[in-house]
């Protein structure tokens, strides 16, 4: 692959300009106000740990997540920002990556509009790579005393036929973890009534997150109990709607003779 760019460097920010009007990609670190001047997607990493993928509008850029560098790609006015946004997201989770909030819906994208989002997607990463920024687990031999990296899962027919149950913080449901990018909770869950308080008395990060999710599934739950079956995006959703998180819900997720989820999806 051979791609022509415009490079403008400085202390905090690296603009990445496409030739032919097909885009600009920047990568800013370290900086406490971001400005940016059209919608676009964004990568945000701790550090070289990626934490969130999403779209953005144009103005100040605010989002919850912890992060010292931000990647964001403009791109040409025929590729739809939507669909961009969901490749990216789908090649992390490919590579292993549990983001910290599954930043949107996913979205269909149509099959005669596939080819042209994914060949953008694959010149972005080559773009990236060649600046030190990969979308997947770093490579490099670990150090000695390095800690291991998070367990990767893997979602098979045969997990997806299997019922999983939670017992743990004031709540307890049925759960399948039924398509690869779906939980499907089952009605008649109980729900954990108060999120945990930090101890100045405000609401942590988990906290909120689970009233978010709560509020977007509000008329499906009564009294702390679910009244419907509820699909949500990941097991972190899971754990934030039901008991705001706070603990590995890979190991909460047990089926009917004690074997969690995490036995039954890592791999190595």
């Amino acid at each position: 692959m051979e791609i022509q760019l415009n490079v403008l460097i400085t202390e905090t920010k690296t603009s990445i300009e496409l030739s032919n009007n097909q885009g600009i990609i920047t990568i800013i670190e370290n900086s406490d106000k971001i400005v940016l001047d059209q919608p676009a997607i964004y990568i945000l990493f701790k550090d070289d740990t990626i934490t969130s993928i999403g779209k953005s509008e144009a103005g100040t850029f605010q989002n919850e997540v912890d992060y010292n560098t931000i990647i964001t790609i403009a791109p040409s006015w025929d590729i739809e920002l939507d669909y961009l946004a969901q490749q990216f997201i789908l090649e992390a989770k490919d590579n292993g990556i549990q983001l910290t909030i599954p930043s949107q819906l996913e979205t269909k994208i149509p099959t005669s509009y596939q080819k042209t989002v994914s060949t953008y997607k694959d010149e972005v990463l080559f773009i990236l790579k060649r600046f030190g920024y990969l979308l997947k687990h770093n490579e490099e031999p670990k150090k000695a005393n390095a800690k291991p990296a998070k367990a990767r899962h893997k979602w098979t027919k045969e997990v997806s036929q299997i019922d999983f149950f939670v017992d743990t913080r004031e709540s307890k449901a049925t759960v399948l973890w039924h398509k690869r990018n779906e939980m499907l909770l089952k009605s008649g869950a109980t729900m954990m009534a108060n999120p945990p308080l930090n101890k100045d008395g405000s609401l942590g990060f988990s906290a909120k997150m689970g009233q978010r999710i709560r509020e977007d599934h509000k008329d499906k739950v009564k009294n702390n109990v679910t009244t419907e079956d509820i699909i949500l995006k990941s097991v972190n959703e899971v754990g934030l709607f039901l008991y705001f998180g706070g603990t590995n819900s890979w190991l909460e997720l047990v089926d009917a003779s004690g074997k969690t989820l995490n036995e039954w999806t890592a791999v190595e």
